[in-house]
């Protein structure tokens, strides 16, 4: 059963949340930990970052400098495949255009078939670390041509065009959303417009880039309706924990901080006074959206484990 089936069975907000892969040397036992300290909550999938490798130049012990390339953080399918099997929640690995070809991305895609992982988030991944040479890479620029290779493979077709046989249990994915908008779009409008593509391609659910606002949420939401677009659209939500996010969040995911919350942050001194103000507000926000019942809520962990164990312990 897919992500997609399982929310629109559940009969009340269903819960689930990202993980970020150790950095490369760290131990599969802090992912476990993060788990281990969420799993209370029922999660209905997990979801699993990826990140493609950076180039860079090392000197070498004569003094010679170097182009190598490093992967700072273990791939998503070897982390979706344990936590599968270990835990029986359904994981959700990141699949990204940037810094990955096309013919990356047909090998995962069969390693992940091979596995039993079929529930995927396509993202169109960030590009601001790629050097000249990625860039020049034979990848797909939209998350929308990833979505099209995705389509193809489930039908048995390989990049070079070669048939095989198709997979038993089709992959099923999920895309993302922006309900202030992506900051290469022109307008809402224009977000609403490319979020239904990808669902009239195949995105049988949508999630939301972090926000802070209810208000934008179902005010897109409203927008997404009226023009057709049926399927579950997931809140992404994180509290604040750090008195530097506020700055860092609008700069980084092009989110607005609504003004109320900027003003009581500015009041702080510590930024443990800013995690319990962050755990507050965040707190309301997921009630509301309870209340409004939203189809399930999915939270951003990073640095925010505590906070999101809070949170839900208020909710869930």
């Amino acid at each position: 059963m897919s992500v997609c089936d399982l929310i629109q069975k559940t009969k009340k907000t269903a819960f689930s949340f990202e993980l970020l892969p150790p950095l490369k040397g760290g131990s599969i036992n802090q992912v476990f930990e993060t788990i281990d300290n969420l799993k209370e909550f029922n999660p209905l999938y997990i979801n699993i970052t990826s990140h493609h490798s950076e180039n860079t130049y090392q000197e070498d012990a004569k003094g010679i400098i170097r182009k190598v390339n490093i992967r700072r953080r273990p791939g998503s399918v070897a982390i979706s495949a344990v936590i599968q099997n270990k835990y029986g929640i359904i994981a959700v690995p990141h699949m990204i255009c940037k810094g990955f070809s096309k013919e990356e991305t047909e090998y995962a895609l069969i390693d992940l078939s091979f596995l039993g992982i079929t529930d995927l988030l396509l993202l169109r991944g960030d590009s601001n670390k790629l050097d000249i040479d990625q860039r020049k890479m034979d990848s797909h620029e939209f998350a929308t041509g990833l979505q099209d290779q995705v389509n193809t493979f489930n039908s048995g077709i390989l990049l070079d065009g070669t048939k095989f046989a198709a997979p038993d249990v089709p992959f099923s994915y999920g895309m993302a959303c922006y309900p202030e908008k992506h900051e290469e779009s022109p307008n809402l409008d224009s977000e609403v417009y490319y979020t239904k593509m990808k669902v009239d391609n195949g995105a049988s659910y949508l999630v939301t880039q972090m926000f802070f606002d209810n208000n934008k949420y179902f005010e897109f939401v409203d927008k997404c309706r009226k023009v057709g677009i049926t399927v579950p659209i997931i809140p992404g939500i994180k509290p604040i924990h750090r008195m530097n996010q506020l700055s860092i969040l609008p700069k980084i995911f092009r989110t607005e901080i609504p003004e109320e919350l900027a003003i009581e942050i500015r009041k702080c001194k510590t930024d443990s006074e800013v995690k319990e103000l962050g755990l507050e507000w965040c707190i309301n926000q997921c009630k509301e959206l309870v209340n409004k019942k939203v189809p399930s809520i999915h939270f951003y962990t990073v640095n925010a484990v505590d906070s999101i164990y809070r949170v839900a312990k208020e909710i869930y």
